[in-house]
């Protein structure tokens, strides 16, 4: 049996079988893989009035009176032109401008989804400069900038060069430096790994297009000798005196050495950069290399050598590709969103050496930080650690954004090219986390709020109890919640195993955490008593009680019932029901409160309560009414005005049944809080959608549409926030338990460490209101 044989049919029939599923992909539905959407609405008569004829001729006449306007009345400030004519599309060469479309509208999805900049891809069907540029530079009107792309050398140089000059919006060609500078962030990293110096490395480039180019570039930028560079092509080294196949681009790069091959020049070669061909560089070749060699094999989509038979030949080799099944991905998506955004976002002229170079050190130095349990999910659970699988950060990891478009607009500040300066760097910051979706303006404007509270009560932040010390999660959710100054957290737990996995962990912000063992606290025996006094005649006996109170979740339970804490969070390793007791047997519901879960479901420029979604399977009418008001106090720790509707499967019968149950819940609420917003039973389109109930039902006294949606039962509320999870265009967080006396909160145990920061925000901001109205009381 041929084994050989059969592999390579194997592999040609798996990239058969993956070449049909991305033709499915690209023609299913819609052909190809954007569309024109609408950001404002356009769907009445006065909308389209407003849209086209007439009211198009207000921002036309004030953008006349003066151009700088169209970045407020038009998409241009968020508008970016990819340009190609497909002469080098990724490894497929010159496959002309329609072959090259697919490529373009990807790179367009790749702007939207990692720095939300909307794209119009455009093909150009010439291979001459001049006429190239003539076609390019006349759009600057409509675009706040312009990635060129696919663009074979040495065209794409003199292109970029003379669009740079001659158009005053941003032109960055990313095949030359959206590689150079993620390559230029691992080249940093990788010797300060194996305790190298820039200037001391001898680089030895595989590869001399345009991606070659500005890597070498911006490798002397970041200290790297022009000397000690020996850049090769299909015809071996570029040296002095060479006169076949070379033009000034190349000359830059010629060396004065007698090396005239690739492995010649590779002998004591501490960093092989590979941007050429599939199996340029042999094991053979690396031999010959320096201690602990940097392999930056970087061929598309085949590498110069993979990372298997690179480490065969040398086990201390670092090793990065162009792939995303292999470590360290030099990805270019890694650079040009967040370059683009920090760059349209000060209305730069153009970018940079100073902001290219502000990309490097950011991405850089976010891979030397621990990376969030999120990107880990995101790539099947790995964890990822500074060190030499792990020099530059993952594509899917959010933070890229948030480092590197707030360095390079400052960079663009400070260099003068900068026409529009950002004065509020955290208020950007909140503005580049909103891009990421409406769970982040969702907890940022929760933890402004807290902030805020915080500020008027001298800076004391609320006191949070967390009875599992040991958990990875809630300890690595800590570290953010500390950094932030949302809480101050209680850990509870043997205080040598918390440090200990805190030390682990590499967490030293919680090192001077109070950690607090139950039975070792001065007030154990106080708890015990008062645990007694509370269950004596729900059947716990003295023995029974100073049993309970060795268990963390009641200690941390009667913690906040004693006032020694502001607030606990817990079960992130224990079922739900288990988490929930000893906080209702402790710290118990108030006055005519009902134990509910409720879900915010966050929409663009809205959220929705959905109540109860997680403990009372059929509650009463009253029980709905008490569950809606705790709803309200909700929505109104966030500033705005509850909207209640009680659902159902009819609008306004209330005859009998579920009906007749959620009408009698309004009319509890109308006569608690007779200011209160609410009315019931409705179906939910119509609790939503304002247009049905004015057109409908103009009788109700429900206005504006609900944000507060309280379901008939467990089971209506359960299916409808888990099925919207899966298939809704939204996002949905919690559970959050409410209507207990104190603030506290039960995660689910398939909670993520984001899950557990938005549960301590949430637990936080509501602690302060309890202890705000406690304060009223006297």
């Amino acid at each position: 049996m041929d084994t050989k044989t059969d592999a390579k049919t194997e592999t040609k029939t798996s990239s058969a079988n993956f070449d049909q599923e991305a033709l499915l992909y690209h023609s299913q539905g819609k052909p190809g893989k954007i569309e024109v959407i609408s950001s404002k609405p356009c769907v009445t008569e006065k909308d389209l009035s407003l849209a086209y004829s007439p009211g198009v001729a207000a921002p036309c006449k004030a953008i006349a009176k003066d151009p700088s306007k169209v970045y407020d009345y038009t998409a241009k400030g968020n508008l970016v032109a990819v340009i190609s004519n497909g002469t080098a599309v990724l490894g497929l060469g010159n496959i002309g401008p329609a072959a090259g479309k697919p490529v373009m509208e990807g790179k367009g999805i790749l702007f939207k989804q990692f720095a939300g900049i909307d794209v119009f891809d455009i093909e150009v069907a010439t291979n001459d400069v001049d006429t190239f540029c003539n076609a390019v530079r006349v759009l600057e009107p409509t675009f706040g900038g312009i990635n060129l792309e696919d663009i074979k050398a040495p065209e794409c140089f003199e292109i970029e060069e003379r669009l740079k000059k001659e158009m005053n919006i941003p032109v960055f060609h990313d095949d030359q430096h959206g590689t150079a500078i993620v390559s230029g962030a691992a080249l940093l990293n990788a010797c300060a790994i194996t305790q190298r110096k820039m200037e001391n490395i001898r680089i030895v480039v595989n590869g001399a297009g345009a991606s070659a180019n500005s890597c070498a570039k911006i490798f002397i930028a970041l200290g790297a000798r022009r000397e000690n560079i020996i850049m090769c092509d299909s015809q071996g080294v570029i040296y002095k005196g060479r006169t076949a196949g070379m033009n000034k681009y190349k000359e830059f790069f010629a060396s004065e050495t007698e090396a005239r091959t690739l492995t010649e020049a590779l002998k004591g070669a501490d960093v092989f950069v590979g941007l050429s061909v599939a199996g340029a560089l042999t094991p053979e070749m690396l031999k010959e290399m320096a201690k602990d060699p940097i392999i930056f094999a970087m061929a598309n989509p085949e590498p110069e050598i993979t990372p298997d038979k690179a480490r065969t030949a040398r086990p201390d080799a670092i090793v990065a590709t162009g792939r995303s099944d292999y470590p360290n991905q030099v990805n270019n998506v890694l650079g040009f969103p967040s370059i683009f955004r920090g760059a349209l976002d000060t209305r730069s002229t153009q970018i940079n050496e100073a902001m290219k170079l502000a990309a490097v050190h950011a991405l850089a130095n976010l891979a030397r930080e621990d990376v969030p349990d999120k990107v880990s999910a995101t790539y099947g659970g790995k964890s990822f650690k500074f060190g030499r699988e792990y020099l530059i950060p993952k594509p899917f990891d959010t933070r890229v954004l948030m480092r590197v478009a707030p360095a390079v607009a400052k960079a663009a500040m400070d260099s003068g090219v900068a026409t529009r300066k950002i004065e509020d760097w955290d208020q950007y910051s909140e503005t580049l986390e909103a891009l990421q979706g409406p769970s982040k303006v969702f907890i940022r404007s929760a933890i402004n709020r807290v902030h805020q509270n915080s500020a008027a009560n001298g800076g004391e932040l609320p006191k949070i109890v967390f009875p599992e010390g040991t958990s990875t999660k809630v300890l690595k959710a800590l570290a953010t919640l500390v950094e932030e100054k949302i809480c101050e957290p209680i850990l509870l737990g043997y205080p040598e195993r918390v440090k200990e996995k805190i030390a682990a962990l590499d967490i030293p912000s919680l090192k001077d955490v109070p950690i607090i063992h139950p039975a070792s606290y001065p007030k154990y025996y106080t708890y015990v008593e008062r645990l007694y006094a509370l269950r004596q005649r729900k059947g716990i006996n003295l023995r029974e009680a100073e049993r309970l109170m060795s268990e963390p979740n009641y200690f941390a339970a009667m913690m906040v019932h004693m006032g020694d804490a502001d607030g606990m969070v817990n079960g992130a390793s224990i079922h739900y029901a288990d988490a929930v007791r000893p906080i209702l047997q402790t710290i118990g519901v108030y006055q005519n409160g009902v134990p509910a879960g409720l879900n915010f479901i966050l929409l663009e420029d809205k959220f929705l309560v959905l109540a109860d979604t997680t403990v009372n399977f059929n509650p009463t009418a009253e029980q709905c009414a008490q569950i809606a008001l705790q709803a309200a106090k909700i929505v109104e720790y966030f500033g705005i005005e509850p909207r209640i509707a009680m659902l159902s499967y009819s609008n306004f019968t209330g005859t009998d049944g579920t009906p007749r149950k959620m009408k009698k819940a309004a009319e509890i609420v109308r006569q608690l809080r007779p200011g209160l917003m609410v009315d019931g039973d409705m179906q939910a389109d119509t609790a939503v959608n304002e247009e049905i109930m004015e057109r409908l039902f103009p009788f109700s006294t429900l206005k504006g549409g609900a944000n507060i949606l309280v379901f008939p039962n467990l089971e209506s509320a359960n299916i409808t926030y888990k099925l919207i999870q899966q298939i809704g265009k939204v996002e949905v967080i919690g559970p959050f338990l409410t209507g207990v006396r104190r603030s506290a909160n039960v995660l689910q145990r398939t909670t993520t460490v984001d899950g557990i920061v938005n549960s301590v925000v949430f637990a936080a901001l509501e602690a302060q209101f309890i202890k705000d109205v406690l304060k009223s009381r006297g």
